[in-house]
C-alpha cells in the first residue's frame, strides 16, 4: 500500500451524497475536502489551499462547474482542475476545457476505480508542475545571484547605491499599495547591470565628475538598453529588463528611450527609479533631500507625481530596519574572512584602491577577489565585521 499523499484533493457538487460518496472512496488515499456551491469552494481555496486537485460537478446553481474551474485556474494555477458531469454534451466539454483548462472530463456515474485513476494523474501531474516551477524558481535566483555578485565586484560604489536604492524602492512600493515588490527591488538592484561593459577608467572619471568624451558620454548613456538586453531573454525577468530600459525615460514620454512610450505605459518600476536616480544626483551634487526633492517638483513633465509624492512621504522618514539581527562586531585578519560577515569598513589595497566598499555581505564570490587581490597588491588590515554565527 502507498503511504498517504501530502497532496490535498477538493471535491465540490451540489449533492451531498456525491460529496459523501467521495469522501468514503479517496479519504484512504487523499487528504479530502469538499464544498457544496463555486463560492464556498472559493473560500475554501484561498483559506486552506494549495489543492493538488480540484474536482468539480458541472452543473451546479448559481456558479456553474466552467465558471467555477475558471476561477480556480486564475486564484491557484498550478492546481489541476477536473470536470465530473451526468451531462457529457460537446458544447459543455469544450467550454470547460477552453474556460478552464481542464485536465480531465469524467462523467457520471463515475466508477471509483476511474476517478482514483484520475486523481493520482491529477496529483502526478501537480508534482510535476511544481517541480518544474521550483526548478525554475532556483535557476532564476542563482542567475540573480550571479549577475549582482558581478555588479558588486566590477563597480563596487555603483552596487552599494543599488542596495540603498532596492530599499527605497520596496517601500515606496508598498507606499503606492503594489501587492508584490520582488520585481521592484529586482529591478533597483540590476538597473546599472549594463555598466559591466564600461572601461573601469570610464566609470572612475565619471565618479570624480572629470569632463567626458563624447564616445564615453554616449557608453554611459546605453548602459539601460545594455541592461534590458542582458536580461530580457531570462524567463520571467522581461518586466525587470523592460524597467530598467526605461529608467531614464521622462513621464511626458521625452528621454531615452526616443519612443512613443509615456504616462503610465512606462513601467513603474522605471517611474520609481528615475524618481531615486535624481533625487540621488541632486543630492550628490551637495543638496539636501528636501531641496532635492523641491527641484525635482518643479520639474514639469519628468515624474510620475504620484510617484514623486510617494517618495517624498516615504524618504521624509528613516528607513526601518527588516528583519535586523544584532551581530558580534570585531576586527578580523584577512584570512579570519568568512562567507556570511558583514564589512564594516572598506576593503582597500595597499595603495588605498578601493575594492569592496563597506555594507556588503562576504560572498564565496567577494572573498575569492578579496584573496586573490591580496595575494597580488596586498590588502590594508585589519578590517571591521559584523559576525552573526558567534
Amino acid at each position: 500500500m502507498t503511504r498517504p499523499m501530502e497532496e490535498k484533493v477538493l471535491c465540490v457538487d451540489d449533492d451531498q451524497n456525491v460529496l459523501l460518496a467521495f469522501q468514503r472512496h479517496l479519504r484512504k488515499e487523499f487528504q479530502v475536502s469538499t464544498a457544496q456551491d463555486g463560492p464556498s469552494a472559493l473560500r475554501m481555496l484561498a483559506a486552506a489551499g494549495p489543492f493538488a486537485v480540484v474536482v468539480s460537478d458541472l452543473r451546479m446553481p448559481g456558479m456553474d462547474g466552467v465558471e467555477f474551474l475558471a476561477r480556480v485556474r486564475e486564484i491557484s494555477p498550478d492546481t489541476v482542475r477536473i470536470m465530473l458531469t451526468g451531462n457529457a454534451d460537446t458544447s459543455s466539454a469544450i467550454a470547460a476545457v477552453n474556460e478552464g483548462n481542464i485536465f480531465r472530463f469524467l462523467t457520471k456515474p463515475c466508477q471509483p476505480q476511474v476517478l482514483l485513476q484520475a486523481l493520482h494523474a491529477g496529483v502526478a501531474q501537480y508534482r510535476l508542475i511544481t517541480a518544474e516551477r521550483e526548478l525554475l524558481e532556483k535557476t532564476l535566483s542563482g542567475a540573480i545571484r550571479i549577475l549582482t555578485e558581478i555588479l558588486s565586484i566590477t563597480d563596487g560604489q555603483s552596487f552599494g547605491r543599488a542596495c540603498s536604492m532596492r530599499d527605497a524602492m520596496r517601500r515606496i512600493g508598498r507606499e503606492l499599495q503594489c501587492k508584490d515588490t520582488w520585481d521592484l527591488e529586482l529591478a533597483a538592484m540590476l538597473a546599472q547591470l549594463g555598466r559591466v561593459t564600461v572601461p573601469s577608467a570610464i566609470l572612475s572619471r565619471q565618479a570624480a565628475g572629470e569632463e567626458l568624451s563624447p564616445v564615453e558620454k554616449d557608453m554611459l548613456a546605453r548602459v539601460p538598453e545594455i541592461g534590458h538586453n542582458l536580461l530580457a531573454n531570462i524567463p520571467r525577468l522581461e518586466p525587470v529588463a523592460r524597467a530598467i530600459l526605461y529608467q531614464e525615460k521622462h513621464f511626458d514620454g521625452s528621454g531615452f528611450p526616443p519612443d512613443g512610450v509615456s504616462g503610465e505605459q512606462i513601467p513603474l518600476g522605471a517611474r520609481i527609479l528615475k524618481v531615486l536616480a535624481d533625487a540621488g544626483r541632486l543630492e550628490s551634487e551637495g543638496h539636501g533631500r528636501a531641496q532635492a526633492l523641491e527641484i525635482m517638483k518643479g520639474r514639469a513633465g519628468w515624474y510620475d507625481p504620484s510617484v514623486l509624492a510617494a517618495a517624498a512621504r516615504v524618504l521624509a522618514q528613516p528607513a526601518a530596519p527588516e528583519g535586523a539581527r544584532s551581530g558580534t562586531v570585531r576586527l578580523v585578519c584577512l584570512n579570519e574572512l568568512k562567507v556570511g560577515q558583514v564589512l564594516l569598513s572598506d576593503v582597500e589595497t595597499r595603495q588605498g584602491a578601493l575594492l569592496v566598499p563597506a555594507g556588503h555581505t562576504i560572498s564565496e564570490t567577494l572573498l575569492m577577489r578579496i584573496r586573490n587581490f591580496a595575494r597580488i597588491m596586498g590588502v590594508k588590515e585589519p578590517l571591521q565585521v559584523e559576525s552573526y554565527d558567534d
